[in-house]
């Protein structure tokens, strides 16, 4: 007991995460009086337990109980911060939506042919007004918001939300259910005239004026800062906003190990926190000062983070280093584990699917490595120079952070940054530099000239920081990528990392028994995924939405099939078909030409024995000379009376054609028995076969 007394509060948090997590994965909702009648009889326990202890000569660990009344806590945290929960939300409705009436709750984020943003329903209308409570994500066509729309606008939409689908193709990006983790269950698209401005905010709160300060703060950089490329990197350094940032630019800083700089985060905040106590420091001799730092500290901190127009992240963020900054009064009383765990206590209290985020768990993780593995990294190696003593600091700090969190990155992003220690020595104190400089520019654009000047200053800054990255990306092996590992294999890839530390640091052959069950685990998996996925061939029809897809794979590579428009489209190929080819392991892509061959107008395809007849141009027909096993059907073409049943072995309709059509064509295939699949309606089509 005495030995886990010093870190009580890291106890008490991972019950509740502990409760947080079983309510998300074996959810079940509980009446709201459930959690108090079952403390109170823990309590009751708890006083029976005592009475019992004081006549028999046993111990039971009393705190156990309240532990898991913590845990209860959680769980039942999560049943009461689920929207789908509330009887009043929009989705409980019976009645038809022909209108409702909503509140702008977030910044328009700017598509490639529509704006994307969060509203709240306030009431909806179908036979009469009702009043009502859910939020929407609206995808509204270019031409028809005005950029003047600010947090709080009411506006009036035609119309009814749509449900969000899960993912329709194998491995995809489960967008469902990650928007359900912020209680936002429907979407709607949305022309000229289906949506019209009402008013401005009835009440302008705090998130009202953030949002203001954000756009003048955005608006100033702008000014200042000439290069379209800078201008991107500093919004997003400075104020988060990465809308303006190229492809080619996200890749290059994905590549280099630098891609946590442009997400105003845990860095970020952590570099002005440090900032500040190094400006403070002078005042440390005075009475008091300890209180004086922290408070200036957080009046600080949370301007930061109203500038940046209070955004998750940054919020996360600056309530993590809030509670450091206030526990640094009691540093002889507490631990950095357990103000931590206070910070992550208190930010799962106030919403506990915080726990799902990533940008969540990257920063504990993180801040955890950092804490537990800089020092003694750091006192492996003295170095007497004090440039050299530098740049081992920073080669600690960022060797520390990735250790702790590269599963994660593996899980989440497939890939893994070679030289990020290289790019990290330049990238992290240069990106300091644009931070820095960027709220000073901020701060003096009231003077044009000084800010003139430190806006070319800045643009230099970054133009040094791009540089770093892109001759970091362009050295050879810089990123192991397409690396596809399960949450099961990510959890084991932890333990035996903590295994190894432990080995030093405990000195145990536990240590060393555990990372060497959790390796072999770790390894049987990728021998099971190599042997029931990569090994067997597959032709996938995918699920895209007016387009037609398909991927012939085998031996690690994949005969792609589809449109000219698609080809062009990397953000779809990456969302919908790239992680169907990591889960089998495809190293390369050919065209289709190689497998496929062009006859009366008709692609052919022989794959495994198997006739594969595609019809993309209206008025094709299967060629009666033989059976076609599977035809796919593109953009309408096959007309029913060209079908002969006898023919044909079964109906693929891809993501090409018009949802009216395939919903024609299956009631047509239904009456008279000719198997058919439809990828809007079921999701993508797959044929698996062993060699």
């Amino acid at each position: 007991m005495f030995r886990w007394a010093p870190i009580a509060m890291v106890r008490i948090t991972a019950f509740l995460i502990a409760g947080i997590l079983a309510a998300i994965y074996f959810p079940r909702q509980l009446p709201t009086f459930l959690l108090p009648a079952i403390i109170a009889a823990m309590l009751l326990a708890y006083f029976v337990i005592a009475a019992i202890q004081q006549k028999q000569q046993f111990a039971i660990p009393l705190g156990f109980i309240g532990l898991l009344a913590i845990g209860l806590l959680g769980y039942q945290l999560v049943s009461l911060r689920t929207a789908a929960n509330h009887s009043a939300h929009f989705m409980h409705s019976s009645d038809s939506i022909h209108y409702y009436l909503a509140v702008v709750r977030s910044v328009p984020i700017k598509k490639i042919k529509s704006w994307k943003l969060v509203a709240d329903i306030k009431a909806i209308k179908s036979s009469k007004w009702k009043a009502t409570e859910g939020k929407v994500l609206l995808y509204i066509a270019k031409d028809s918001i005005p950029l003047s729309w600010k947090y709080g606008d009411q506006i009036l939409v035609r119309g009814a939300p749509a449900r969000l689908r899960g993912p329709t193709n194998p491995g995809e990006f489960d967008y469902q259910r990650f928007l359900s983790f912020q209680n936002i269950y429907h979407q709607q698209f949305v022309r000229q005239n289906q949506i019209q401005w009402i008013s401005t905010a009835e009440r302008k709160g705090f998130i009202f004026y953030s949002h203001q300060l954000r756009a003048w703060a955005s608006l100033q950089l702008n000014r200042y800062v000439q290069d379209p490329q800078a201008r991107a990197i500093a919004s997003a350094l400075v104020l988060g906003v990465t809308d303006d940032v190229d492809d080619e630019l996200l890749n290059a800083y994905a590549a280099s190990g630098a891609m946590h700089v442009l997400a105003v985060s845990g860095l970020h905040v952590g570099i002005i926190y440090a900032l500040l106590l190094f400006l403070l420091k002078p005042f440390s001799k005075f009475r008091g000062s300890v209180w004086l730092i922290a408070g200036v500290s957080l009046i600080c901190l949370w301007g930061f983070a109203f500038v940046t127009g209070l955004t998750p992240s940054v919020l996360r963020a600056v309530t993590m280093f809030s509670f450091v900054a206030l526990a640094r009064p009691f540093a002889q009383r507490t631990n950095i584990y357990n103000t931590l765990a206070a910070s992550a206590f208190a930010l799962l209290l106030y919403n506990p699917y915080l726990i799902m985020s990533v940008g969540f768990q990257l920063s504990y993780l993180a801040v955890l490595g950092i804490v537990y593995l800089q020092r003694p990294i750091y006192s492996v190696w003295d170095v007497k120079t004090r440039v050299g003593d530098w740049v081992w600091q920073i080669t600690c700090v960022s060797l520390a952070a990735q250790i702790a969190t590269f599963s994660l990155g593996l899980l989440y992003f497939h890939q893994f940054p070679v030289y990020f220690l290289v790019s990290n020595l330049f990238v992290i104190p240069l990106s300091t530099a644009v931070l820095v400089m960027g709220i000073v520019l901020l701060g003096l654009s009231f003077i044009p000239a000084m800010a003139v000047l430190i806006g070319k200053l800045l643009s230099l800054i970054i133009y040094l920081l791009n540089q770093t990255v892109f001759l970091t990306e362009q050295l050879p092996y810089s990123l192991i990528s397409d690396v596809y590992i399960t949450t099961l294999q990510c959890w084991l890839l932890m333990g035996v990392c903590l295994g190894v530390l432990w080995i030093f640091e405990w000195k145990s052959l536990y240590s060393l028994y555990g990372a060497i069950v959790c390796g072999v685990l770790f390894s049987t998996g990728q021998w099971i995924h190599y042997d029931f996925k990569v090994r067997k061939e597959q032709w996938i029809v995918y699920a895209v939405n007016g387009h037609r897809a398909m991927d012939f794979i085998s031996d690690r590579q994949t005969f792609f099939v589809a449109d000219s428009a698609l080809m062009a489209d990397t953000e779809k190929i990456r969302f919908h078909i790239r992680p169907n080819r990591l889960i089998h392991g495809v190293r390369q892509i050919q065209s289709d030409t190689v497998l496929s061959f062009r006859t009366k107008g008709l692609y052919v395809t022989l794959w495994n024995q198997r006739l594969i007849v595609h019809i993309c141009r209206p008025n094709d027909t299967v060629p009666r000379i033989a059976n076609a096993d599977y035809v796919v059907v593109s953009h309408n073409a096959l007309n029913y009376k060209n079908i002969r049943k006898e023919q044909i072995g079964m109906i693929v309709l891809d993501g090409s054609n018009t949802r009216n059509y395939c919903n024609k064509l299956i009631k047509f295939a239904r009456q008279n028995q000719i198997p058919i699949h439809s990828v809007l309606h079921q999701g993508a089509f797959t044929l698996t076969e062993s060699k």
